[in-house]
């Protein structure tokens, strides 16, 4: 509450912002702390906090005799949007894996969910286990019973042991040995029996990526749970997790008349929420959106890009249990205002729909989804005043950036702190320029190219002293542009400061400028090599500074742009570091290394998660370091994977690579070599050392010729020969073999991967 009271925005950037952050928690910390140590001094004149008791599970399962359906029912406090799915897929997959343990019989596991509740039905459950016959290996049969046929101490020992009569003790083979043995029957439990722990088991593990704690000191998750439901049919499944038991009744909308309701039976559930406004299933109340909204917008002849907000529509889904879509309007002359500080400001701070006509562009209207039933002319009123005071602001913005010109923005970043070891937002623009301005030293740019890559480098982060960025931190970069081209600067340079914030998420689209492509590339570098540098690297799931996206940008622009394509990350960000030791910054070479390998990893999971085969992906990055090349290498080498002569050729290497020694070197003793092989092979390896290039694919096509004389080689003579000379000429041979393949991929992780097809 500090901070927010400060509204330190344009005065902190948000790496400085996450540390402040960071101090603020531990203060809150340390004052409750101490709250709590004076209150223990005092005798805790406001009384002791008493946890809620356990709840009582009652004493057997009911007994159930036919096949049923399963109805289970988190209750929550409202999930974050991002949470509602991911809790509903956490959810169904811990009872599919806990009812894989168990022999209870079922259908598929179908899960639902809404801000209040995570719905788990499945149509079909057994009544109850099947009976499990189950084998106990005892001694051997012929230590059990001597040689006249009667139980030893080993056999009457191990029977009382399994409490059976000897006489029960049966003979079972295993692996050829012959063994004593008790065959015990598992009686089945009935359904409610099985479910009644297991589901506990499933709320009492439910984890979330940030989770909290209430009143129920054993639970933990990312919102409270309320209540909890679970029917077999129309029994009820006894649940207790710590202070929570289960039951027959549900939440449904707050403002209800009867906001508590029995569920009768658990068939036909989603129905019975139906009628209460509930849509469960969030693809449903995404459907119900996009076809209300389209009918809506359709009376102002209007449209909604569902394509364009799938996104906000996905999330709009998953704060609402009763999509009702009202359609609003704001005044004509907002429209004047560049259309993205309108929708950001719709989506962003409103979670509202543009509405877009024919051609694509905005009108005054929007489009907002409150949940249940209510009064349309109220809350579209109430939004329409929301929506009108935001704009109004954002009009003044306008008016007031556009009188300042972009050299006089770009000297506020003085006072705009980045990082307290790295210096201002105006030393970072700084170093941007200047990375960005080496790297081009080894890109081919037009003149043109490079003119405007100057004067960008000059304006770099310049609208990040607007009062619009101040207020819409997402508007960087798209303000820039706005603001340079009404201060007169070429469509180029505009379109290279709109560029250098690109892109800011995954999947985000990617910078259409060399220009604009160097200083989004400088800008990432110089955040991983500074942050590395001062220690501040990402530890588990915690990136407060955002590295991993920073590594995930500079990796897809060096991938996207094809006139960097030979640009390396160890190059950019050596250069990075430069600009950082000119500024007095210490930067450590292992952190540069660390921070390669960081941004080297990112790419290999992209690569993954593309559903590229590891081994391959493991073949090519040795090349990750200029992501581009390792990418045209893993489509050559997955085209060949398949030929033959491409595997015949990685064998030959294998072999090679095998039995020379690290420290052979390439070409020693060569007059040693006689042996017609030997010869054969000399010749066919200056042949290909001659013409082979550093691609793959040009590689593989010329060294496939190495294949039959690395065979005849291998037949013909013994390399390692008892003449020191000529074992070390062969070596040598070989050696050459090895490292004209060096530097091509990984050999060894590549002859795994065809072995193992």
């Amino acid at each position: 509450h500090a901070f927010n009271i400060l509204d330190a925005r344009g005065a902190v950037s948000t790496t400085e912002r996450a540390r402040a952050f960071g101090r603020m928690r531990g203060l809150s910390r340390e004052v409750a702390q101490l709250w709590r140590e004076r209150r223990a001094e005092l005798g805790h004149p406001l009384g002791v906090y008493q946890p809620p008791p356990p709840a009582i599970m009652p004493a057997a399962p009911p007994e159930i005799d036919v096949v049923s359906t399963l109805l289970f029912e988190i209750g929550t406090e409202e999930l974050p949007s991002a949470e509602v799915t991911r809790g509903a897929e956490r959810v169904r997959q811990a009872i599919v894996d806990k009812l894989a343990a168990t022999r209870l019989s079922h259908s598929e596991v179908r899960t639902y969910a809404t801000p209040r509740r995570i719905v788990t039905i499945v149509e079909s459950v057994a009544p109850r286990e099947p009976d499990a016959e189950r084998t106990v290996r005892g001694p051997r049969a012929g230590a059990a019973f001597d040689a006249t046929g009667n139980p030893t101490k080993a056999a009457t020992g191990f029977a009382a042991g399994q409490r059976v009569d000897v006489t029960d003790l049966v003979r079972v083979d295993v692996q050829g040995v012959e063994h004593v043995a008790v065959i015990r029957t598992d009686a089945g439990r009935g359904a409610a029996d099985v479910l009644s722990g297991l589901l506990g088991q499933v709320v009492a593990e439910l984890r979330a990526d940030k989770n909290m704690r209430w009143s129920d000191p054993a639970l933990s998750f990312t919102r409270p749970v309320r209540w909890l439901l679970a029917l077999l049919d129309d029994v009820e499944v006894p649940i207790a997790v710590s202070s929570l038991s289960g039951g027959r009744t549900t939440r449904v909308h707050r403002t209800a008349l009867a906001p508590t309701v029995e569920v009768p039976s658990a068939r036909g559930y989603l129905e019975f929420l139906a009628g209460h406004g509930i849509v469960v299933d969030a693809d449903e109340r995404r459907t119900q959106i996009v076809a209300l909204a389209r009918q809506l917008v359709a009376g102002v002849g209007g449209t909604v890009d569902v394509v364009r907000e799938s996104a906000l529509l996905d999330e709009v889904a998953n704060l609402v249990e009763w999509p009702t879509p009202i359609l609003g309007s704001f005044a004509q002359r907002y429209l004047e205002l560049p259309p993205e500080i309108l929708t950001t400001v719709m989506r962003k701070h409103q979670r509202y729909l543009p509405v877009r006509d024919a051609a694509g562009a905005l009108m005054p209207y929007f489009l907002m989804v409150a949940n249940g039933s209510c009064d349309p002319d109220v809350v579209r009123a109430g939004n329409e005043d929301v929506l009108s005071a935001r704009y109004e602001d954002a009009a003044f913005f306008w008016r007031a950036d556009l009188r300042t010109p972009p050299e006089t923005m770009k000297s506020g970043l003085d006072k705009l702190a980045f990082e307290e070891r790295l210096g201002s937002m105006a030393d970072r623009a700084d170093r941007i320029a200047g990375i960005a301005l080496a790297l081009a030293d080894g890109v081919t740019l037009t003149d043109d190219e490079r003119t405007t890559l100057a004067r960008a480098a000059a304006l770099a982060k310049f609208d990040l002293g607007s009062q619009m960025v101040v207020e819409l931190t997402s508007l960087a970069g798209t303000m820039a542009r706005e603001y340079a081209v009404r201060a007169g600067e070429s469509a180029e340079v505009a379109a290279a400061l709109y560029d250098m914030e690109q892109p800011r998420t995954a999947g985000d689209e990617l910078p259409a400028t060399v220009p604009g492509a160097l200083l989004a590339l400088a800008d990432r570098l110089d955040l991983l090599a500074g942050l590395f540098a001062v220690g501040a690297s990402p530890t588990g799931s915690s990136d407060p500074f955002g590295l991993r996206r920073a590594a995930l940008g500079a990796v897809a622009i060096l991938r996207a742009v094809p006139a960097l394509r030979h640009v390396t990350l160890t190059h950019g960000l050596a250069a990075a570091a430069g600009q950082l030791r000119s500024r007095d910054v210490e930067v450590p070479d292992t952190a540069l290394a660390d921070a390669q390998e960081f941004a080297v990893r990112r790419y290999e999971q992209q690569l993954i998660d593309a559903g590229h085969d590891h081994h391959f992906v493991t073949a090519v990055l040795p090349l990750a370091d200029a992501p581009a090349v390792a990418d045209e290498t893993l489509a050559e080498l997955t085209r060949r994977a398949g030929q033959t002569a491409f595997a015949d050729l990685v064998a030959a290497l294998q072999r090679v690579r095998r039995i020379v020694p690290a420290d052979a070197v390439a070409g020693s003793h060569q007059d040693k070599l006689v042996e017609p092989v030997e010869r054969a092979l000399v010749d066919a390896v200056g042949k290909v050392t001659a013409t082979a290039p550093n691609t793959l694919a040009g590689f593989a096509d010329v060294a496939i010729a190495l294949v039959e004389p690395i065979k005849a080689f291998f037949d013909g003579v013994l390399v390692m020969a008892d003449d020191p000379e000529v074992r070390a000429g062969r070596l040598g041979l070989l050696a050459a073999i090895r490292d004209l393949a060096d530097g091509i991929l990984d050999w060894a992780a590549l002859g795994t991967a065809l072995a193992r097809s």
